[in-house]
């Protein structure tokens, strides 16, 4: 799915009201603080989260239109459902939704202020932590703005031709043909015609080129074009020419100039200033300003641009703009066809344009870092708060965009193929659609915050445009434990829509997952919100360990394509980027990515190259060809240290940038040629044509990068990842199929476990159970969306885990006929007697069916039949299981097993399997519900018909 389609709204319909029941109030510390666990033992924090390791949600105040006892209301839902805090988050009021009337509240405004104080001062009586949203939607902006604070960009426009011939354009015509297609234009936007030349095609000289700027002035371009190809340029500035995004009443308007320090303060101050002058310090009353996605659609323009280019880059790019420049389209996207836009050029002239493209991405970079970045930085010391942002997207530093910031935060998704098989050829043709939740920018946001040692990393999680009413918990934790292995430690879903309960069914959704209380899901969410929370708790005390380092291509991507979008850029270079790290994690050890001013500000120690606190004794250079001199120094000095590069596809051989390139591009070739004496510690490797797990593992043993975990027979599915505190060694493993099962032979080297004990910590129940692992020796089963927490410390009392076997040698299948009881979401019940289990969906009268079916059945047990476990085999949705009037309990992901020992009786025995089931089948039957066909029928949301229910076999054994 484009990711325009992301950004269009939907709208509700509908009532119906189930509550959780509602938690105990869980201590916190206050919001501006980081919590020290003081005397409290790391199981401890584990098995009872503050209320700050809970996961928070993304709370849209949809429209604005918001009041008192609705947000009250509301911070009670999400509090009892196991969420800790709030990310106060105005937005537009969707699309085909009825507002019932109620007025909007604009952004800012004493009433809004008011609205603000009282939910913040709400939340702290229930000791949530609240985070305030920088504007409404997404970048911020404003009709306040005055023209020049506004967002700029340069834009080409190519007319191809083929002379002889004689024509005019109008500029009209070319400023038609530069318009770029983004998502959100703002239509008060102005064109000022730069430049216009014509040029062959193809082209292999500036000389060659013909400059027209002359005629700019008469509003028409007249041309006379020689024999050939050409093409006629238009080199145009647009100003205020993107709008917010979902802007709220109040934020709407034309998004703010980001390359603009003073335009930044003035918004900034004038949020804060605003807000603190009517109801005080926010210092303690919000944890953090939060800014969303900079997704600011290919904005590269500010007065002072080139002057600040030929300052930095020691050149004058005016000149050569014109052809550094792609065509901008959807969110601001200059690949794929659009690289085809401009002439053909020859190979010299290509390579100089590419180096020039190069610095102009850079020189951006450096400015909006410097411009908007940093100033966001310091307003947030200024006044007391912590720093939360994404910092990423089009034209930021993939790492050190993260690196000044308090809270750096990542993005998971959901997607129709988490927990399916993806091969490699699909990955590498998709990026981004992987069949895994977490995104690329998530290794790159958390190695970011490794190197500068924090601990709290956030994920915009959950995000979801494709499986909307289909939130099974079990995809939630597949996708969520990926989250987790690529290095978040806290998850903000995405996200909970202000939405009266009377509001029509199935209420107000902007977009997001539907995690509303009438959901079929919600009475049992925080099953899934005690799991994260208990995992975040105990990260969060930890160091993620990592001794490998990978280095991206990203100056080569910068040159040839130019910075691209993240988290899904049109164009990864190379494609199989992704696999590297994850082959490094399935086999065993763990890596962070890092980045070419890591490599040069790092000593190298002992063999080591050492940023920090963080220490690494292999580097991986994945397709780079640019290298920056003293990073290859660098690199230099950690091999003739001990240390190993492994150049995989490509060996440097170049510098990045135009200015002086020849005597630059010679002096990395020195220092790879001084490398090359080294060749056990600087190693060419071939990328495979297939199966990378397999090739990172005879890379390993060949070149004797030692694992931490050995895994005897690593898989594509099962990954892991290490942390480590004072006393303990923590391995996360985890199982993202959500099919396949596997028996894992694990050897965990001296270091890990140090005389220590090995435990099983269990992030469902709280508990902990003691391992055998002789000499660091274990075997360990999971089972689909499965995920194991093994802890190795001094604490040695404890009970001993027995695992569930997954059947016996008498094994008895409950057949015969079911009663199943269907209580269908739309308040009908009905009886149905069922020869045999089988998904719903194949079944015709039931195929559209939500809600829950209890089904019902006996067995009996002869003399000397004994029995000590339940294996319910396949079940689509949360089952709760009793027998003999005992309940049992609930599972929702995974293998279905419960433990009966001392349940079942000599002769007949009762059992009763609850399943409750998605929603998406049933939603796309209404058809006169237009938010429900919108999700589920539309043609690029067309969803498919879930399994459900309880499938079997059910055996006894």
């Amino acid at each position: 799915m484009k990711r325009r389609d992301f950004l269009k709204q939907c709208s509700a319909a509908a009532s119906g009201l189930v509550l959780a029941n509602v938690l105990p109030s869980y201590a916190w510390a206050m919001p501006g603080e980081y919590y020290s666990p003081g005397s409290k033992s790391l199981f401890e924090i584990f098995s009872n989260p503050e209320n700050q390791y809970r996961p928070f949600v993304r709370w849209w105040w949809n429209g604005n239109k918001i009041e008192k006892a609705e947000l009250a209301r509301e911070l009670r839902v999400l509090k009892a459902a196991g969420i800790g805090g709030v990310e106060i988050n105005p937005i537009s009021f969707p699309l085909r939704t009825d507002d019932m009337g109620k007025p909007s509240v604009e952004w800012l405004s004493d009433e809004w202020i008011e609205l603000l104080k009282f939910t913040l001062e709400e939340a702290e009586s229930l000791d949530m932590t609240c985070d305030l949203l920088v504007g409404t939607g997404f970048p911020m902006g404003g009709d306040f703005l005055e023209k020049e604070e506004c967002s700029q960009i340069v834009v080409l426009a190519v007319k191809k031709l083929k002379g002889p011939l004689k024509t005019e354009f109008s500029l009209f015509d070319l400023y038609k043909e530069a318009d770029p297609a983004i998502t959100s234009p703002y239509s008060g936007r102005t064109m000022e015609m730069l430049e216009v030349k014509l040029v062959p095609d193809p082209l292999n000289h500036m000389d060659k080129v013909i400059n027209l700027s002359d005629q700019i002035q008469s509003g028409m371009i007249r041309v006379s074009v020689p024999k050939g190809n050409y093409a006629v340029y238009g080199l145009v500035k647009i100003n205020r020419f993107m709008s917010v995004i979902q802007g709220a009443p109040g934020g709407m308007g034309p998004v703010l100039n980001h390359y603009d320090t003073a335009a930044v303060k003035k918004y900034l101050n004038r949020m804060s200033n605003t807000i603190q002058q009517k109801i005080g310090p926010l210092k303690g009353k919000v944890r953090s300003f939060f800014i969303d996605s900079l997704e600011t659609e290919g904005t590269n323009w500010n007065s002072d641009m080139m002057n600040e280019f030929q300052k930095r880059r020691g050149y004058d790019l005016y000149p050569y703009l014109a052809f550094v420049l792609f065509k901008i389209g959807s969110m601001g996207n200059t690949t794929g066809t659009n690289i085809l836009y401009p002439v053909k050029t020859e190979p010299e002239f290509k390579k100089m344009i590419n180096r020039m493209r190069y610095d102009f991405e850079l020189t951006k970079a450096e400015i909006f870092r410097e411009r908007f970045a940093d100033t966001f930085v310091q307003w947030c010391k200024d006044n007391n708060i912590k720093s939360r942002a994404q910092g990423y997207g089009r034209g930021y530093f993939p790492l050190e965009g993260s690196f000044d910031l308090d809270i750096p935060e990542g993005e998971t998704w959901l997607k129709y193929g988490i927990g399916e098989d993806i091969s490699e050829e699909k990955f590498t043709q998709y990026p981004w659609h992987l069949g895994r939740g977490n995104t690329m920018i998530n290794k790159l946001v958390s190695s970011a915050a490794h190197l500068k040692d924090k601990k709290l990393i956030s994920s915009e999680e959950l995000t979801n445009t494709d499986m909307v009413f289909n939130e099974a918990l079990e995809i939630l934790k597949i996708a969520g434990d990926q989250s987790t292995i690529s290095g978040v430690t806290h998850p903000v879903f995405h996200g909970f829509n202000y939405s009266p309960p009377e509001a029509a069914f199935p209420g107000w959704i902007t977009y997001g997952g539907y995690f509303n209380e009438k959901n079929t899901i919600w009475p049992y969410f925080k099953h899934y919100t005690d799991y994260r929370a208990r995992l975040s708790a105990m990260l969060q005390q930890a160091t993620m360990f990592a001794d490998i380092a990978l280095l991206a291509p990203f100056a080569d991507q910068w040159s040839e394509f130019g910075a691209q979008n993240e988290p899904f850029p049109v164009v990864v270079s190379p494609a199989y980027q992704a696999l590297i790290w994850e082959s490094v994690h399935q086999n065993g050890n763990a890596c962070d990515y890092v980045s070419e001013n890591v490599i040069k500000n790092s000593e190298v120690k002992k063999g080591f190259l050492t940023y920090e606190k963080r220490k690494y004794h292999t580097l991986f250079l994945i397709e780079v060809h640019s290298l920056d001199i003293a990073a290859a120094e660098k690199l230099h000095e950690f091999v003739n240290g001990g240390g190993k590069v492994f150049c995989i596809e490509a060996i440097p051989d170049r510098s990045s940038g135009w200015n002086n390139y020849e005597a630059r591009d010679l002096e990395v070739q020195r220092w790879i040629e001084k490398m090359k004496a080294y060749p056990e510690h600087f190693i060419h490797l071939n990328k495979p044509a297939s199966d990378f797990l397999g090739w990172y593992k005879s890379v390993q043993e060949k070149y004797n990068l030692t694992p931490y975990v050995k895994i005897r027979e690593p898989k594509t599915f099962i990954t892991q990842i290490r942390y480590h505190t004072d006393d303990a060694e923590i391995s996360l493993i985890n199982n993202s199929s959500s099919k396949h099962s596997a028996q894992l032979d694990l050897i965990f080297e001296k270091n890990v476990i140090k005389n220590k004990q090995a435990w099983l910590w269990d992030a469902v129940t709280g508990k902990r159970f003691k391992l055998n692992a002789p000499d660091g020796h274990l075997n360990i089963n999971l089972g689909p969306a499965d995920s194991k927490l093994i802890v190795f410390d001094r604490h040695k009392k404890g009970t001993v885990w027995k695992e569930s076997p997954l059947t016996g040698n008498d094994a008895k299948e409950i057949n015969g006929q079911w009663n199943a009881e269907f209580r269908h979401y739309d308040g009908t019940v009905k009886q149905e007697k069922l020869e045999n289990l089988k998904d719903l969906k194949e079944i015709p009268e039931y195929a559209y069916f939500a809600g829950t079916v209890i089904y019902r059945n006996s067995f009996r047990l002869e003399d000397k039949e004994t029995a000590h476990y339940i294996n319910l085999g396949n079940v689509f949705g949360i089952c709760e299981v009793s027998v003999n009037g005992k309940e049992l309990g609930t599972q929702w992901f995974g293998r279905r097993i419960y433990p009966v020992e001392g349940l079942l009786r000599n002769g007949t025995n009762e059992i009763e399997i609850k399943v409750t089931t998605v929603m998406v089948n049933y939603m796309k039957t209404l058809k006169n519900n237009e938010v429900a066909q919108y999700w589920t029928n539309q043609k690029k949301k067309d969803q498919p018909l879930q399994s459900m229910g309880l499938v079997g076999p059910v055996t006894v054994y």
